[in-house]
């Protein structure tokens, strides 16, 4: 996702991609604390989208196989 992009408009995949590098940022530990913190931050809101999309997808699936079988 740029970050010239909103998180709505942002795939599962997008929002899961920016989770993963977010996270490797705290892993590295390297940046200052205040950038620590504010990726920190963002980490816990991309979990929180990314756990949301994802609800949203298995519905959708569920919804296509109850489809599928009528």
């Amino acid at each position: 996702m740029s970050s010239d992009e909103s998180p709505d408009t942002a795939t599962f995949d997008e929002v899961l991609g920016r989770l993963e590098s977010t996270i490797a940022q705290l892993s590295d530990g390297t940046a200052p604390l205040d950038e620590l913190v504010a990726a920190h931050q963002r980490a816990a809101g991309l979990l929180t989208e990314a756990e949301a999309r994802l609800e949203a997808l298995k519905m959708r699936a569920d919804r296509l196989v109850i489809a599928l079988k009528e």
